[in-house]
């Protein structure tokens, strides 16, 4: 399954890549491994520089089955990039950090208003930004939507934002991401 070319992007030229992955970790590496190795053109983007150069040689920094083969497929083929701490423009954008509780039990939400704020740059009209921490009820809509729409893009108007939670087993990531189905929500009806 590869993800269409966003029809609605204003700009003259395609972006260089299909996806961007922000955050390389147990859910964002596998996920732009498997999208990699489907065709997509997949920046992936973590603050660490030691989990970039080592995604950049095509090894993994995190234990999972089968992960290390794919991502040294999709390095070799060209399709998945460790680019660095910067986002850089795409279709769509997969917010993949994680929202560790904090104080008092409270989720943490920093990361994933850190990880909006990082994209803003990248953004153009007609972009997908999709929330795949597992966080807490209305943080799409109240945190990331927000964030976009304080810098001129507007969900539903400008680009689409969608929450799509993620929940994997360690051991079977690579399974479940591509096997399991999803449940995608939009901020709007488009």
């Amino acid at each position: 399954m590869v993800i269409p070319a966003n029809s609605a992007h204003n700009n003259s030229e395609a972006p260089p890549f299909d996806v961007c992955v922000v955050g390389l970790g147990y859910v964002g590496l596998p996920t732009a491994a498997v999208l990699a190795t489907l065709g997509n053109r997949v920046a992936g983007i973590d603050t660490r520089e030691d989990v970039i150069a080592r995604i950049g040689r095509g090894e993994v920094h995190i234990v999972e089955p089968e992960l290390d083969a794919l991502v040294r497929a999709a390095v070799a083929q060209g399709t998945l990039q460790a680019i660095g701490p910067e986002p850089v423009p795409a279709d769509v954008f997969l917010l993949c950090v994680p929202t560790p509780l904090g104080a008092g039990n409270a989720p943490d939400l920093s990361y994933v208003k850190a990880a909006t704020h990082a994209i803003v740059p990248a953004l153009r009209p007609g972009n997908l930004v999709v929330l795949e921490s597992t966080s807490p009820p209305t943080t799409t809509r109240l945190i990331v939507a927000e964030i976009l729409a304080e810098h001129g893009f507007v969900a539903g108007e400008t680009i689409f934002v969608a929450h799509a939670p993620e929940r994997v087993l360690p051991g079977e990531v690579i399974r479940e991401v591509v096997e399991n189905a999803r449940v995608v929500g939009g901020v709007t009806e488009a």
